[in-house]
């Protein structure tokens, strides 16, 4: 297919209010991306496209729409894509700009669509909510009142209000009848800002429990802007249920899922959508990580539900897609289930799963692509290649995962921007790549060969053999060879973020819902 083939806003918008299929994929770094893109565009960055392309785009023959904003990587990602067997891929009829001049709505932040959903959840259903002050007055009054947090559990590590108790988001609706059984018992649900604590009360709602329940207004954020304390490293988990509870969660969850239209299918009929050629489906479970991780369907995805919710367009990159979802008790695949219906995905939950289903165990092996012709060294080798001098060690991992340890005078490199890392770098007559494990890294040699015209090879099994050789590691940004551009740092991430910061993002949720009628292509609808 000729590079100058292209597809144009008008073209993507009609496939959008068509509900026909449209991957509409913005190449950029996480950071650049985050400043500004239409709402069902989904970040696959050139740097690691071949890393998440097949699980994000499965089937080949997707009518792909690829942009930047005049960086020239869409066309090199064109390239990739069709190397990879895609026979489908154009370009966004120019680019960004293009989006823009045509009238298009560009939005801010990532996981647009999940946040944007919540925010209309919230103004249709005015789901209920207390601020910051009225907790923390609760709290001190000892008052019979439990907070729930719907985050991920590394992320309530890292910050959580007082007492609170980790429960993401697609367990609240099995777990609360045992925290919290007394009906009187107030539930508070919380997560960093607004998106998972306005959909995690409303599931409660939803499912009829019959406590009073109310998410904390604006979430961590708003704790910190009212001057609140939070607490750190936190271990208090959900503990497991009894089978009456269970039960009960159940046929709520499914009534839920029945009125938000959610369909039933069998493995059966899922295996004859996963032979179809002519459609996207998607196979995900969404019990815990530590569930899946002893058993599940060989084909499924480890997405917990609440994440998935929350980050769909991560998950689920094909918009117009069939997603299927699996448990091995129908709480968590109907409530999530629930929600993607009313995002407007079709989405069904397989029924007839049993435990002895699921015969696959551990974690997913990755869908990574081939790659040949790289030698590898050692960790004990680079070692004495870095004493001997003239190596250059290039790690692409995230400069997040750099900047916390690497190998010392290893370089961090964005394998997008190779040609201003290798200016960066001083010259070598060798270089040596790693990253995390040397998956991402493999990608690039051919690509450094090419440019350096020097040798290069492979850290075998990455950053992680050297630690686990006990050499020494060093921190620190001292050696960064292009920009972080990496990662869009969240306004509610860490403890440290400016006050303005975090009141702004509040400020931008709260346009949301305005957004969704500008752009008009949403097709959400709330229950």
């Amino acid at each position: 297919m000729s590079l100058t083939a292209t597809r144009s806003f008008a073209d993507i918008r009609r496939a959008l209010l068509a509900r026909t299929e449209v991957a509409l994929v913005d190449v950029r770094e996480e950071d650049p991306y985050a400043k500004g893109h239409p709402l069902f565009a989904v970040n696959v960055p050139l740097s690691k496209l071949e890393l998440e392309v097949f699980d994000r785009i499965p089937r080949r023959d997707t009518a792909i729409t690829v942009y930047d904003d005049g960086e020239g990587l869409a066309e090199l990602a064109v390239h990739r894509l069709e190397a990879l067997g895609y026979s489908d891929v154009r370009l966004l009829e120019n680019g960004l700009q293009g989006w823009r001049d045509a009238g298009g709505e560009l939005f801010i932040d990532v996981n647009v669509p999940s946040k944007a959903f919540g925010e209309l959840v919230e103004h249709e259903r005015d789901t209920p909510s207390l601020p910051a002050e009225e907790v923390r007055a609760l709290l001190d009054q000892n008052a019979d009142v439990v907070i729930l947090d719907a985050r991920r559990f590394d992320e309530y590590q890292t910050m959580s209000i007082p007492s609170g108790i980790s429960v993401p988001g697609a367990e609240l609706v099995l777990r609360a009848r045992e925290l919290a059984p007394d009906p009187k018992t107030r539930i508070i649900v919380n997560c960093a800002g607004r998106t998972r604590s306005l959909i995690g009360t409303q599931s409660l709602i939803n499912a009829g429990l019959p406590n009073p329940i109310a998410a904390l207004r604006n979430g961590t954020i708003g704790w910190l802007l009212a001057g609140q304390t939070l607490e750190h490293g936190q271990a208090r988990r959900f503990a497991e249920v009894d089978e009456a509870t269970r039960a009960q969660a159940a046929s709520a969850a499914r009534e839920v899922a029945d009125r938000a239209s959610v369909q039933r299918t069998t493995l059966a009929q899922w295996q004859q959508w996963q032979a179809d050629a002519t459609r996207t489906t998607y196979l995900f479970d969404v019990r815990t990580p530590e569930e899946f991780a002893l058993s599940h369907l060989p084909s499924a995805r480890s997405t917990p539900g609440g994440q998935l919710v929350q980050e769909t367009d991560h998950f689920a990159s094909v918009r117009g897609a069939r997603i299927v979802l699996v448990d091995d008790d129908g709480v968590r695949a109907n409530m999530s289930a629930s929600w993607l219906a009313q995002m407007g995905w079709d989405v069904s939950v397989i029924d007839d799963a049993q435990h002895s289903d699921f015969t696959a165990s551990g974690e997913r092996r990755p869908n990574d692509p081939e790659v040949s012709n790289f030698e590898t060294i050692s960790a004990q080798t680079l070692q004495q290649w870095q004493a001997e001098g003239s190596v250059a060690v290039l790690d692409f991992t995230t400069s997040a995962n750099y900047v916390k340890q690497h190998i010392p005078g290893a370089w961090w490199a964005l394998r997008s921007q190779l040609q201003d890392v290798l200016y960066n770098v001083p010259d070598a007559e060798r270089y040596v790549l790693t990253c995390g494990t040397s998956r991402l890294a493999r990608f690039a040699v051919a690509e450094v060969e090419a440019l350096t015209g020097q040798p290069v090879f492979l850290l075998e099994g990455g950053t992680a053999s050297w630690k686990a050789a006990n050499l020494p590691l060093e921190g620190g940004d001292q050696r960064l060879a292009a920009a972080r551009t990496d990662r869009y740092r969240r306004p509610y991430e860490g403890t440290e973020a400016p006050p303005e910061a975090m009141q702004a993002y509040l400020d931008w949720e709260f346009g949301l819902v305005a957004q969704l009628g500008r752009d008009g292509t949403h097709g959400f609808k709330v229950i």
